[in-house]
């Protein structure tokens, strides 16, 4: 999943031939230690001895906001990427430029939100110092206005329906596969009982096969002795009964 972090706020006053730094916010407390994640000159940061204020300066200088719009808003807006953040920067008619660092996953549309509520919040609180501060004079000063804007944006399903919408539909996903996982399961089981009933069933009629098999054969031979016994008892009747009548007739 893309890096959904928000990094840094900035606050710029654009001049003819330079880019002047009013304020800046490290919100990941990374970039003025480490200079970025990476160390390549082609990063969007610099090296690793560079600040992200300078950077994100010379990329303003390079790529100025354009189509400013009228007196008292931002526009303008810019994105800018590199291989692992992006710039969001935008300026007001008078060059007062708000940017801010981010992940690549983090939505740029709630970027320039963000960059449209720090706007209106700093410059009613620091509206004429802006004109005429040098480097980084309202840092110190516009501090909490910049932390409570990174800190309002850095969770995205509280800004940003369509982050939150996804964070609900996902949730709903994975409590879906979680159901659809006990399903299969559960129908395996269905079919494992069923395929042993059918073997129960197949079972029951074989031995009911057999014991009617079982049966017949013990009916011929119940049979088969009682036709035997009756022919004993006829031959001892025949043995006792022959010479009692023999004799009877003699008499």
């Amino acid at each position: 999943m893309a890096d959904q972090k928000l990094r840094c706020a900035l606050v710029y006053r654009m001049e003819a031939g330079k880019t002047v730094n009013l304020a800046k916010y490290d919100h990941a407390s990374q970039y003025e230690s480490h200079g970025g994640a990476a160390t390549d000159e082609t990063s969007l940061y610099g090296g690793k001895d560079k600040s992200y204020a300078e950077a994100v300066a010379k990329v303003i200088a390079n790529d100025p906001p354009s189509g400013l719009s009228e007196a008292g808003t931002i526009g303008g807006f810019k994105v800018v990427q590199s291989d692992q953040h992006q710039v969001v920067y935008g300026a007001d008619s008078e060059g007062i430029c708000m940017g801010v660092i981010t992940g690549l996953g983090y939505p740029s549309r709630v970027a320039i939100q963000m960059l449209q509520d720090l706007y209106t919040q700093f410059m009613e609180s620091f509206g004429k110092d802006s004109k005429t501060a040098s480097e980084g004079a309202l840092s110190k000063k516009g501090k909490k206005v910049l932390t409570d804007c990174c800190a309002k944006y850095d969770d995205l399903s509280k800004v940003d329906k369509a982050a939150s919408l996804l964070g609900k539909v996902d949730g709903v996903k994975a409590s879906m596969q979680s159901n659809i996982a006990n399903m299969l399961k559960n129908t395996e089981q269905a079919d494992a009982l069923a395929e042993k009933s059918d073997q129960l069933n197949e079972q029951a009629s074989v031995f009911k096969k057999k014991s009617g098999d079982l049966r017949k054969q013990m009916a011929w031979k119940n049979m088969k002795m009682t036709l035997l016994l009756g022919g004993i008892i006829v031959v001892i009747l025949i043995v006792i009964l022959a010479p009692l009548i023999s004799k009877m007739k003699k008499n």
